[in-house]
Order: structure tokens, then sequence, then C-alpha cells
């Protein structure tokens, strides 16, 4: 049945409208159980549905919040919105998917939009070093957690900035690549004008000087330097680097990527330039999406703990919808080093020998599928988490 009213649905089931909009709304504490069944048994008969643009007439807002990510072409953001649903629906939301490319004036005309439509909680995901652009809509009552981005100088005091450790997971990365021999390594990135690229940048040299390696010494490679962040082309910037890198005169024999879409593509770079990731050449990606543990050679890679981050960033978000002004916070989440066999220790120079199943072995330049580089400590077990 179409065109249903609140009024229909009270008259058919005895009750006031005011009983049918607390059913609707949760308000059921003090309800009688027989009550609340026959209410919801005649919401289901007539098919009401209520109409969201009265109810933001009547209470200036709707049980809807956005989401606005750099573009799900990255599946790392297609499963944050998946979590975020999950969840907010578990607690009566609906989220409004918008992909901004990270263009300020996308982000901004999304959450002016949002904002007219009733909307009245949003989750930005652009990590941006500057908001000026949304705070005007801070202003007008639209409530924002910055998710993948720490707190910034001249952040709004109320916002929430809820992100994984980026520099400490870069860190986590190097310093495995390190540990298994590798001292030629290269960052690979899209643009670094992010605030979690830079973060990710920062980590890569800690480990370096950490370790008493010089930070002047490893590749940044040059597509760092673009505009483009590469959020929909990652794969294709990270097989471009693998390519031009491994041609050159000093090729790396490892590489950190900026997240794992980048990782994919280096690998497949590596395959064009005749070597093999995991085996001639290793890879670090960042995120583990579902594909780096289906891709081959499975992707080592940095962990987010997207359900963690995703309930954290509801919870923020919903306490600044429910309550009066709440002051701000800066949460970062540990990340997790997931190990699998996308990384090896450091190839040795010459023939060496590699034992296979029946027979004594073969020689080839390059490593042993055992571990040869000196003072190396054995692999890990593939898929280990590593703190």
């Amino acid at each position: 049945m179409s065109g249903v009213t609140i009024h229909q649905v009270a008259e058919a089931a005895g009750v006031s409208a005011s009983t049918v909009s607390n059913v609707l709304n949760g308000r059921t504490d003090r309800m009688q159980a027989a009550t609340l069944a026959r209410v919801e048994q005649v919401i289901e008969q007539l098919g009401y549905r209520p109409n969201r643009a009265a109810r933001m007439l009547r209470t200036g807002r709707i049980k809807v919040i956005g989401l606005i990510v750099p573009s799900v072409a990255n599946p790392f953001w297609g499963a944050l919105a998946r979590e975020l649903e999950a969840i907010a629906l578990a607690e009566g939301y609906h989220v409004l998917l918008c992909n901004s490319e990270r263009d300020p004036a996308r982000e901004l005309k999304y959450g002016e939009e949002l904002l007219a439509d009733g909307v009245s909680g949003v989750v930005l995901c652009s990590s941006l070093p500057s908001l000026d652009h949304v705070t005007p809509l801070l202003s007008r009552g639209l409530k924002m957690v910055a998710f993948d981005r720490t707190a910034q100088a001249g952040d709004p005091p109320s916002l929430a900035s809820i992100s994984v450790d980026n520099a400490m997971g870069a860190e986590l990365a190097t310093r495995h690549l390190i540990e298994l021999g590798h001292r030629r390594l290269a960052f690979v990135s899209g643009s670094v004008n992010s605030v979690n690229r830079r973060e990710r940048l920062r980590g890569f040299r800690a480990a370096l000087e950490s370790a008493g390696l010089d930070p002047a010494d490893a590749i940044v490679w040059p597509g760092a330097d673009t505009a483009e962040f590469g959020d929909k082309n990652a794969a294709d910037l990270g097989r471009n680097a693998a390519r031009e890198l491994l041609g050159g005169s000093r090729p790396p024999t490892a590489f950190v990527a900026i997240n794992d879409m980048c990782a994919i593509g280096i690998c497949r770079g590596a395959k064009d330039a005749g070597r093999s990731a995991g085996q001639d050449v290793s890879v670090v990606g960042f995120d583990d999406i579902l594909l780096a543990d289906l891709f081959e050679p499975p992707l080592t890679t940095v962990r987010q703990p997207l359900p963690e981050m995703a309930a954290e960033t509801f919870q923020q978000l919903r306490a600044r919808i429910d309550s009066a002004p709440v002051a701000g916070r800066s949460l970062l989440i540990r990340p997790r080093l997931v190990v699998r066999e996308s990384t090896a220790p450091a190839p040795v120079d010459g023939p060496v020998l590699i034992p296979g199943p029946g027979r004594a072995g073969r020689r080839t330049a390059g490593r042993s599928e055992q571990d040869t580089a000196p003072q190396v400590p054995a692999r890990p077990r593939r898929d280990a988490d590593m703190p």
C-alpha cells in the first residue's frame, strides 16, 4: 500500500499517533509488549515507511550520516564504508557515500548538500593538511569526524581526528626490510601532500636513521612529487615506479609502498622488469585490503584495524550529533605488520645453491630460497602478525 500515513497506522493498531512515533524512534522502554508487537505488525502489514522530509521538518535532522572518501577505486575505502555502514545500521542510521578525490571544492560541496538535506554528521576522509574549506559548515551545525588524519594546528576545537599511527606503520614496514638485510630501499607514493602520507614518509626515514642508514641514500620515487594523490591510479603508479627503478643502474632490492594497491602495482612492474616479488625484490604495502592475501605472492603489509577504527569513528560522530558541544579529540590506533610472501631476505651477489625436492639442487644468480643474508633472523611464517 502506498501513501500510508502515521495516523492510518495508529487507527489500524488502535493506538495514538504518538505511540506509533515512539515505536519508530525506539522509545519503547515503558510500552507494553503487546502494544509494541501490535504496532510493529500493522507497520509491516501496511508497508508504512516514515517520510524523511516530514521527520526533518519536525526534528531538524534525519538519522543519516555522510561518508566522504577520496575514491572507492581504492578497496580500502570500500572496506571502511562497509564497516561503518554495518555499525550505523545497527544504531538505526543510514550512510550516504561520496567520492571527493581529495578535492577541497568537492568536499565542501558535498558537505553543503548533506547539511541542506538534514544530515547532521559527516565522516571526512580527505587527510588534507588544512580543513579551512569545511570550517564554515561546522559553524552552521554540521558535526564532523576526520578519519585517516591526525590532528593539525589550527583544526576546529570540536573536531575529532581518528587515524592509524601512519609513521609507526611505515617504520614497522621499513624495519622489517632492514632486518631482512635490505640496504637499498625505495619509498613509492603518489603526492605526499596529505597528512597521512607525510607521516608514512617520516616513518620510512626514521627507520633508516635508527638502523644507521642515511635516508639520503634511499629512493623516494619522483612520482611522490606529483600533484596526484593516486587513489584511482595507485596500481599504475606502483607499476611505473618498479619498471623505472629496476631498470636503473642501482636498482633497489626492496620497496615500501604507500598502500596495497600501489604495492600490487610494484609487484606487477617487477615482473615486467624480469624480477619476481618475494624472490628477487621485496615489497611491503599498507592497509591490508582483502586482495593483499589473495594476490600472488600474498602481500606483506601494514594492517589498519578497520573494525576498531570504524567503531570509534561512529562513536565520536554519534556523541557530537546527540550531545551538546563535545571537545575535540585526536586518537592514534596502533597498526600491525602482517608478514606474508612478498618479502624475503635481501639477494646476494653471485650464484647460490637452491635445493629442491628429490634433487641436489640447482644454481642460480640470485638468492637462496633459504635465508642467505648474514646475521638476518629466520623469515617469519606466512601471515604472521608482527607487533
